[in-house]
């Protein structure tokens, strides 16, 4: 594999804000053995996951003793190589590279996908971080701007949104006009960087645009998020505000909420906004001051699942915890921690570190050879759609994954953000 040093690789470690190692190594709780040894099981579930299935197979999900495999056009299909990814990075075990690698001949396909919002998870996880890792420029920029180019024509001018999907129905039966999800600010990461890329400013413009007709329509006065707002394509004017994977329509669905803390957070990072900035930090607030958020900070798959009565079809699956949520959430308020100050700091931290040990035991923990060769278990897809219930999932490794790499590189004292 080429080791060239690349545009891509230094404009992204261009501007992260950095605080003083010293005093950031001194509110960490968590030790250098603590993250190593997770990070290693973590690389032995995944060289065993990959015994279990064929070359092909980009995994999503175990079930009732099968692998599940919804192939690379699924939205999660770049989890699974970033994971590998991220652990070659953590232990320089050179055949998780190989399996990444091998999985990215048959994930390349997808920069031509224009049916999708999610090629910033698709692509930016997978092919971005192995750019970011060997330098290999002729192999992987022209995959991401290619990518890049297809999310952008989802764009809409009148909208000043990226659409999330084509057709289907929301739960009144009513068909879609032009749903814009929470989970799209996931994939805004990608645009800012392919502006750094290709040097073409519109992907950012997109990005920018889409995270500010976001931040004006998605959220309540408590600063949580809806799941889905539907726009009028002819004027842009919101036509109502849905959910589809939360308990409902009123409700915070969690993921949704990490989702929105994330994007938020990334985008004050790539632009220096600060209303950016104050919106994640809203956030923030209202996810971990929530009532409802149990002791071990592993949510429930939805925030207000204690407001469903029995006549509800989700009423026996209230409480169930979402271990992917808690993953988001510990990476995103690591990175948060970078941009603030004094008691707020030392909070976003101490929540990330509660939630790393809490995911980094029984029951959340999978022992080795057990889960299929998933790091974790108890995750929920989504309970409306009687989906991935309760099992575990690609991108709440993947995240758990980060947030280790992260706080690893805290431990160090090094830039926290390398992406």
């Amino acid at each position: 594999m080429k080791k060239t040093f690349t545009m891509w690789a230094a404009l992204l470690c261009i501007g992260c804000l950095r605080p003083d190692a010293m005093a950031q190594q001194r509110s960490l709780k968590l030790s250098k053995q603590f993250i190593q040894t997770n990070l290693n099981d973590a690389a032995k579930q995944i060289h065993y996951l990959e015994s279990r299935i064929k070359e092909s197979d980009i995994p999503t999900t175990y079930r009732e003793g099968k692998h599940v495999n919804w192939g690379t056009s699924w939205w999660c299909s770049g989890f699974y190589p970033g994971t590998a990814l991220y652990l070659y990075e953590a232990t320089g075990d050179t055949r998780l590279l190989d399996i990444a690698e091998s999985k990215l001949r048959y994930l390349e396909k997808e920069k031509n996908n224009t049916g999708t919002h999610d090629l910033g998870f698709m692509l930016f996880c997978s092919f971005g971080n192995a750019l970011r890792l060997t330098g290999d420029s002729a192999a992987y920029q022209p995959v991401l701007a290619t990518g890049a180019a297809s999310l952008a024509s989802r764009f809409g001018e009148t909208t000043q949104a990226i659409r999330s999907w084509d057709g289907g129905k929301n739960w009144d039966g009513q068909p879609w006009s032009y749903p814009v999800i929470i989970d799209n600010m996931m994939n805004l990461e990608f645009l800012m960087q392919a502006t750094k890329l290709t040097g073409i400013s519109t992907y950012a413009a997109i990005a920018k645009a889409h995270a500010n007709t976001t931040l004006k329509n998605h959220f309540r006065k408590d600063y949580s998020s809806y799941h889905v707002v539907d726009y009028n394509p002819a004027d842009g004017s919101v036509l109502a505000r849905k959910t589809a994977q939360g308990a409902f329509d009123e409700s915070s669905w969690a993921r949704g909420q990490a989702w929105a803390l994330y994007g938020y957070t990334m985008m004050f990072r790539e632009t220096k906004d600060k209303n950016y900035l104050k919106q994640a930090r809203k956030i923030a607030s209202f996810y971990l001051s929530h009532p409802n958020l149990p002791a071990d900070l592993i949510p429930y798959w939805d925030m207000d699942q204690n407001k469903l009565t029995s006549d509800s079809p989700y009423y026996a699956q209230r409480d169930l915890h979402d271990a992917s949520t808690a993953s988001v959430v510990a990476s995103a308020l690591l990175e948060l921690s970078l941009y603030t100050k004094g008691k707020e700091k030392m909070i976003y931290i101490a929540k990330a570190e509660k939630m790393l040990q809490s995911l980094s035991e029984a029951p959340y923990k999978a022992a080795y050879g057990s889960n299929g060769g998933y790091i974790l278990k108890h995750s929920v897809g989504s309970i409306p759609h009687k989906t991935e219930v309760d099992v575990p999932l690609t991108y709440a490794d993947y995240y758990y994954v980060e947030a280790l790499v992260r706080y690893g590189r805290m431990l160090r004292g090094e830039n926290v953000i390398k992406q």
